[in-house]
């Protein structure tokens, strides 16, 4: 198929009148629809913003390939816009964007179509191809100069690569695999005919994988560059030294790319998906690696949090003292959920936490010692901070131990993982939390004390921030920090932060589920038939449900979701709120230390502020 049956006179625009990216997408996306390509034109606009917020789509040298891959398309299409003054299209080099062609896949597009959009892609690499699209005059002039190019495209196209020893090799691949993938691909292949290398590329796109690297290529290799935005196969890298880079940066810097290869850089990959020096380079990168080695810990603890926290919960509905066998209130049910929930799922958070720390840092001889170090945090009454503390000097321990015992005969390799790494990183790490165990203690107890000890308007100060915390990024990093912390104060047995947590959280999708019931015409149907999800995800303390209205708009939804987050937090503390479990949302109310209906009362006052403020600040979506 050519590339001028999907690229037609009707869906070619000499002069564009779109002065930002925005309305670029907006007019090319009209091109389309009138054209009769599009079978639901929102819904088209609305993927096509979808796929820039995962990556601009701005490739530089003043392209911009815009693309979907979507059952809102009826027919397979591109449409074609030329911008003599530019736009600022947010391209990877800042400069403005001339040329745009918007790609439109069917769902259930072909492999000659997809192979068709690649090959435009490929085309688009020849600055002298560009430089006559740019000052084409009439759209037959177009249709004129693609057709030619794709001759001499089809002339010159490479056979496979002959297998050659000390070869670089290169495996390319974007999230939809239909412009990025092979943009990088050429680039990598025309840096390298340039510059007299031998190169072999893989590209992952939609239509399979092409040219796969065979065993024997990646043997003989000099050097291997993956450019990749989503998974591809790494495991046949094992042993070899990799550069793992996104896809974009291929098309930007493929000199430097090939370079590096044909130099032997990279980072040695092992087949647990760890390179051996990840170790070392962990230090280097400081907070993210912090940050990804908490977030493994956290993540893997979760399971022991949601699932021990809602079996206490339902403990509680028996009655507050209904777990106590002396209590009038005992009920033998009740006990069973707690000691369940509360004295083994609770109990292992803390050491599942240290643990898991510990193996992120120093792989699986990490987790023994974390484990153990957490456990006697928990045991001794240090909290969250004493598994915190356990996990990363149980991580970092181990690594100095398999760094002090490198020296040894590899007659004692074996024993390394079996005996030498969990006998020396058990005890080490052992004996330096029975040592800080009693202060770690003492410090939580002074925490708790000062919470306790905290006005009424402090209180509501750290509502209001706790609150706004789960909304602000909406499961991530910053609304885990307040999650977190909400969890180390129910171990310690004050239960008020976690409830102007769980509100805070709540309030996003319920609030925007609630925008989308009572200003619907501010909506489009897919958003509004998102929108009755919300209330279940919101319901279900479950933030996340936000996240793709706050991506589609953020300066309006962000703001809305956290001014109603910090206002149920805030009131959550008037109320004199607590909550001991630390997940279920709607299901575990009626377990608040307080009043249930005050509690109920925030969210939803909460909830509905969110709810105005989308209302009110969110434009009409484009017919």
């Amino acid at each position: 198929m050519n590339i001028t049956q999907l690229l037609t006179e009707e869906t070619i625009s000499l002069r564009l009148k779109a002065s930002s990216k925005e309305s670029v997408i907006r007019e090319l996306v009209d091109t389309l629809d009138r054209a009769g390509k599009l079978q639901d034109k929102v819904e088209f606009e609305q993927k096509i913003k979808e796929r820039e917020a995962q990556s601009t789509t701005g490739i530089g040298e003043g392209i911009a390939i815009p693309h979907a891959k979507t059952k809102a398309v009826q027919t397979p299409a591109i449409a074609f816009g030329i911008s003599k003054a530019g736009v600022d299209y947010e391209s990877l080099d800042s400069q403005p964007s001339h040329l745009f062609f918007m790609i439109a896949a069917s769902e259930g597009a072909n492999n000659a179509h997809l192979e068709t959009l690649s090959r435009l892609s490929s085309m688009l690499m020849d600055t002298n191809f560009r430089n006559q699209l740019l000052q084409a005059n009439s759209k037959q002039e177009i249709i004129d100069i693609i057709n030619e190019k794709e001759k001499e495209l089809f002339k010159e196209e490479e056979k496979e690569v002959v297998e050659e020893a000390g070869m670089i090799l290169a495996v390319t691949a974007c999230p939809t695999g239909i412009a990025h993938t092979y943009m990088a691909a050429d680039a990598l292949k025309n840096k390298a005919k340039e510059l007299g290398l031998s190169i072999k590329v893989e590209t992952n796109g939609s239509s399979g994988v092409k040219n796969k690297l065979t065993a024997s290529d990646i043997e003989s290799a000099a050097g291997i560059i993956v450019a990749a935005d989503k998974q591809v196969e790494m495991e046949r890298f094992a042993g070899k030294k990799i550069i793992e880079v996104p896809v974009a940066q291929a098309i930007r810097k493929p000199q430097e790319l090939l370079e590096k290869a044909k130099r032997g850089e990279g980072t040695t990959f092992v087949s647990s998906g760890k390179s051996s020096n990840e170790e070392e380079k962990g230090n280097r990168k400081g907070g993210s690696q912090f940050y990804k080695h908490l977030m493994s810990g956290v993540s893997n603890m979760l399971p022991f949090v949601v699932g021990g926290g809602i079996l206490i919960a339902i403990s509680f509905m028996f009655g507050i003292e209904a777990a106590n066998p002396d209590h009038p209130d005992y009920h033998w049910f009740a006990e069973a959920l707690s000691i369940i929930g509360g004295g083994n799922a609770f109990g292992l958070m803390i050491p599942v936490l240290a643990g898991f720390i510990a193996m992120s840092i120093a792989d699986r001889p990490g987790l023994a010692p974390g484990m153990i170090g957490g456990l006697i945090a928990s045991t001794g009454e240090a909290g969250f901070l004493g598994g915190l503390i356990a996990g990363f000097f149980a991580g970092y321990i181990v690594l100095g131990i398999k760094k002090a015992l490198s020296g040894l005969p590899a007659s004692l390799e074996g024993l390394k993982p079996v005996l030498l790494y969990p006998l020396f990183g058990i005890f080490i790490t052992g004996m330096f939390m029975l040592y800080i165990v009693t202060p770690l203690k003492a410090f939580n107890e002074g925490l708790i004390s000062i919470l306790g000890g905290l006005g009424s308007g402090n209180l509501i100060l750290l509502g209001l921030i706790l609150g706004a915390m789960m909304s602000i990024d909406m499961g991530g990093p910053i609304n885990k920090a307040a999650f977190t912390f909400g969890i180390a104060m129910i171990d310690a047995g004050n239960y008020a932060p976690h409830a102007a947590i769980m509100a805070g959280g709540m309030v996003p999708p319920l609030g925007i589920a609630l925008a989308t019931t009572l200003f619907k015409n501010k909506f489009t149907k897919q958003e509004r038939e998102a929108g009755k999800t919300n209330y279940i995800m919101g319901a279900s303390f479950i933030t996340e449900g936000a996240i793709p209205f706050a991506a589609a708009d953020p300066m309006r939804v962000i703001p809305s979701a956290v001014v109603g987050s910090a206002v149920a937090g805030a009131l959550t503390m008037v109320f004199g709120i607590g909550l001991p479990a630390p997940h279920g949302g709607i299901f575990v109310v009626p377990i608040v230390s307080g009043s249930m209906l005050l509690y109920l009362l925030a969210i939803v006052i909460g909830s509905v502020i969110t709810a105005l403020m989308v209302g009110l600040l969110k434009k009409k979506p484009t017919v």
